[in-house]
């Protein structure tokens, strides 16, 4: 028996399915996991909850009449594209606060926030705005983003477990470029930016599952899911059609399939290094995951066993590339 997967990228465009996987790994009993998934108990990472508050913290400046700094409204693409790596950045954070068994107590959860998104900023070559905020207006939006900035403060902590033995951890993100564009994607877009913005103790642990759907399926589903009710589920939000089409109208993931010299890998120059990291695509086109939103009870067993079936081949080539690289 091969050892559980250690690091897991779970990556997709928008409403691929990402969230039902995980959703439906979490209905698995242990055994299951282990033995038919090569995964342990896993913890969860996650980017969206950091774009949600991005898009919080820019309506909030909007109404006071600053600048979005993130999104110049609700609708449209992010103003400063190397906040894709700003997000990747605060991930590094989290998983390291994961690796040290750290749980944040910050004095004022929203003042923690606005700086780490400065400090992330700092780390991709962009600018870090909130801090120079006029006083008045920054001790407004503190207020303002309090009780969601507390909310992911107790997430983050809880998500924290006392050992890491045995455990996979799952990191999920979305990444694109302009519907029509061809790869190679220009950097910060697409995921040969993003991964190269992992820090070299993720690149190193990380295999890749990549649930594969078409921009045109993505976006229908987008569509399908929202819930207007609740921007900030993970389960339920909506994307935006101009963002759909201008950060996720495709991604480069099968571009650096193709290209990555080294079969059924990515191959990721970072950090002085070259990451070969294994790739498995779990093949969503035809949807397999949607029931999955329903409540198991409502499942049916043939819907069951097909997206059992095709995460569990997906995961066992992975698992299979790991055992091969170590």
């Amino acid at each position: 028996m091969s050892r559980p997967l250690d690091v897991m990228l779970l990556l997709a465009l928008p409403a691929s399915g990402k969230s039902e996987v995980r959703r439906y790994l979490a209905s698995l009993t242990p055994e299951q996991c282990k033995n038919e998934m090569h995964l342990g108990p896993t913890v969860q990472l996650d980017d969206y909850p950091y774009v949600h508050l991005m898009r919080r913290v820019s309506e909030e400046l909007r109404k006071r009449g600053h600048d979005g700094v993130f999104f110049d409204s609700d609708d449209l693409p992010m103003k400063e594209s190397r906040d894709w790596g700003t997000l990747i950045q605060l991930l590094n954070e989290d998983f390291e606060d994961l690796v040290q068994k750290r749980r944040v107590a910050p004095a004022s959860a929203s003042e923690w926030l606005l700086d780490r998104f400065d400090a992330a900023r700092v780390k991709v070559g962009a600018k870090p705005e909130l801090g120079a905020l006029p006083a008045t207006i920054r001790t407004e939006l503190i207020r303002a983003i309090s009780a969601e900035a507390s909310d992911l403060v107790r997430e983050k902590n809880s998500g924290v477990p006392e050992s890491l033995e045995g455990r996979t951890i799952v990191i999920e993100a979305a990444r694109g470029g302009p519907d029509g564009a061809t790869p190679p994607l220009p950097a910060p877009l697409g995921y040969q930016y993003s991964l190269a913005q992992f820090s070299p103790e993720i690149l190193r642990r990380a295999s890749i599952l990549y649930v594969w759907v078409t921009p045109e399926e993505s976006r229908r589903k987008n569509i399908e899911r929202t819930d207007p009710k609740d921007p900030g589920s993970i389960l339920n939000h909506g994307v935006p059609m101009a963002v759909m089409l201008g950060d996720y109208g495709c991604d480069d993931m099968s571009y650096l399939i193709e290209t990555s010299g080294k079969p059924d890998t990515v191959t990721i120059r970072a950090h002085g290094e070259t990451f070969h990291i294994p790739v498995a695509r779990f093949d969503n086109r035809h949807d397999l995951t949607t029931f999955v939103r329903s409540a198991p009870g409502k499942w049916k067993a043939d819907q069951v066993r097909a997206l059992h079936e095709g995460l569990a081949g997906a995961t066992a080539k992975l698992a299979e590339s790991m055992a091969n690289a170590g």
